[in-house]
């Protein structure tokens, strides 16, 4: 017997709240009909693509460099590295993208981030969170790219920290979105070289002070929208380091793939 005397046995309580939930859901359809993440066109559930923008989506998928992830020619198996990631070690340990930045992605990416589009941060950690178990898998937290607090409060949100707190309710791993701090506003990266993003960057972050002695010793991951040149990645990471973090894995949603890449061991 239910609080309000009514008796219910415990399958037709959990079937009434099924169908209930069914219900609203189906109002929800006809107030607010599910619509492509990408296009907008009409598709048959939300948060999702229609074929022809899931058929647009670069997902990035093995062999990949096993430092960079980005995509091998063929694979050559565990440990498989890029003449890039040979050449130019990052300051990172291991990085994973979901997809490639470009068609579909990149419309997806700007969604998020310049069309106040929230509802794409919950399919894009989906997409993460399967390019990047093997990084979540024994992970500490979640540390997502900080915004200057000038242009946080004119964009609103922060699109890294939004993937966070859709990753943590995903797969548990502790979501520390004020870890980092960005203390100085720096331009715009689009358009700049490799060396004037670096230089840009320089500085730019630092680890809040209260977490100073917490971050000893844990395995973090970075998360951010997009992976270009990895200027500002890179100046996270050292941060990072300095504070004595013993693992930094990075995950994006994209990443810009450029030309063939050939394996090495």
């Amino acid at each position: 017997m239910d609080g309000d005397g009514e008796i219910f046995e415990p399958s037709t309580r959990s079937l009434f709240r099924q169908r209930l939930g069914q219900g609203a859901a189906r109002g929800l359809d006809w107030l607010l009909p599910p619509l492509c993440l990408a296009c907008r066109h009409p598709v048959g559930s939300h948060h999702a693509l229609c074929p022809t923008c899931w058929r647009g989506v670069g997902f990035i998928t093995a062999p990949v460099c096993e430092r960079l992830g980005t995509p091998l020619a063929f694979d050559l198996g565990p440990g498989a590295l890029s003449p890039q990631a040979i050449a130019s070690p990052p300051a990172f340990d291991r990085a994973r993208a979901a997809f490639r930045f470009d068609a579909t992605g990149r419309t997806l990416i700007h969604a998020l981030k310049y069309g106040d589009r929230l509802d794409v941060a919950r399919a894009l950690a989906a997409w993460i969170a399967r390019a990047g178990h093997e990084l979540l898998a024994d992970a500490d937290a979640l540390v997502p790219v900080p915004l200057h607090w000038t242009r946080l409060l004119a964009r609103r949100f922060n699109q890294a920290a939004e993937l966070t707190r859709h990753l943590s309710d995903l797969t548990g791993v502790a979501n520390e979105p004020l870890l980092l701090k960005r203390v100085r506003r720096t331009r715009h990266q689009v358009g700049l070289t490799r060396a004037q993003r670096l230089d840009n960057v320089t500085g730019a972050f630092r680890v809040a002070e209260e977490k100073k002695g917490w971050i000893r010793g844990k395995r973090l991951v970075l998360v951010d929208d997009v992976l270009t040149t990895g200027a500002t990645i890179e100046a996270c990471c050292r941060v990072l380091r300095r504070a004595g973090a013993a693992r930094i894995d990075v995950l994006t949603a994209a990443r810009v793939v450029e030309g063939p890449f050939a394996v090495h061991i």
